[in-house]
C-alpha cells in the first residue's frame, strides 16, 4: 500500500520529466504550395494551399494543412470572397508521434489594392470555424495585411525580383474549449519578411523568415513557397 501511495505521487513527477517544451530557439521550417484558378469567364473559381510544417528543417512534425475552396469576385468590385475547407494535422514538438486532426470551415474576403507605383497591398479577412479532435466546437477570427513591393518592375511576373512582407492576427472566439479548459483571448501572431522571384507570369517562388507569437510560445521558422495561378 506504500508503495502505491508513492507512486501517485512519483506520477506528476514522470509526466513533467517525460514532456517536451517548445525549444523557442529551435529555427523550423515550413513548405508550402499556395493555388489559384479562375474558372474561364465566370466570377467563380478555386483557390488553396498545402502546407507542411515541421518544428526543425523536416524530420519534427507540426503540421500538415491541407486547405481548398471555392471564390466568387463580384462585378464592378476588387473583392475576391472565398468559402472553402482545410483539414489540419497537428504533431508535438520532441519524440512524440502522437498528433490531432482538425477539420475547419472558412470565409474569407481578399482586397488587393495598389498605392504608388509599387507597392501592392492586400487586406485578407478570413473567419474560421473549427472541428479539433477532443475539444468543443470553435471559432477564430483573422486579419492579414500583405505587401509585395517589385524591384526592376511595377507588378509581379517573370524575372521580376520582389520584396515580400505581411503580419498576421488571429483571435479566438469560443474561448471554452470543453471539460474546464479555456483558451485566450488572442491566438496567436505572424509576422514574415522575404524574398520572391518571377518564374513565369504564374509561376512565384519565395523565401523567407516569420516569426510566430502565441499565447504561451515565440518561435522562428524559415518559409518556402511555390505560388501558381493557372
Amino acid at each position: 500500500m506504500k508503495r502505491f501511495f508513492l507512486l501517485l505521487l512519483l506520477i506528476p513527477f514522470f509526466y513533467n520529466a517525460s514532456a517536451q517544451e517548445i525549444e523557442e530557439d529551435q529555427l523550423g521550417a515550413w513548405y508550402m504550395y499556395f493555388f489559384n484558378k479562375k474558372f474561364g469567364d465566370s466570377r467563380f473559381g478555386i483557390q488553396g494551399d498545402y502546407q507542411f510544417r515541421y518544428w526543425n528543417a523536416g524530420s519534427d512534425l507540426e503540421q500538415i494543412l491541407l486547405r481548398t475552396g471555392v471564390t466568387y469576385s463580384p462585378e464592378n468590385a476588387n473583392v475576391l470572397f472565398t468559402l472553402g475547407y482545410g483539414n489540419i494535422t497537428t504533431g508535438q514538438f520532441g519524440d512524440s508521434d502522437e498528433t490531432v486532426n482538425e477539420s475547419r470551415i472558412y470565409q474569407e474576403a481578399l482586397l488587393p489594392h495598389k498605392v504608388g507605383e509599387r507597392f501592392l497591398l492586400t487586406h485578407r479577412f478570413r473567419y474560421e470555424q473549427r472541428w479539433v479532435e477532443s475539444q468543443d466546437f470553435r471559432t477564430r477570427y483573422r486579419y492579414n495585411i500583405f505587401l509585395n513591393v517589385p524591384f526592376n518592375d511595377t507588378a509581379l511576373g517573370k524575372g521580376v525580383v520582389y520584396l515580400a512582407l505581411y503580419n498576421e492576427i488571429f483571435i479566438n472566439g469560443q474561448r471554452d474549449i470543453g471539460e474546464g479548459r479555456t483558451v485566450e483571448f488572442f491566438d496567436r501572431n505572424r509576422t514574415y519578411t522575404g524574398l520572391g522571384f518571377g518564374l513565369r507570369d504564374n509561376l512565384r517562388v519565395q523565401a523567407g523568415w516569420m516569426k510566430q507569437t502565441t499565447a504561451n510560445w515565440s518561435k522562428g521558422q524559415a518559409q518556402l513557397s511555390l505560388h501558381h495561378s493557372f
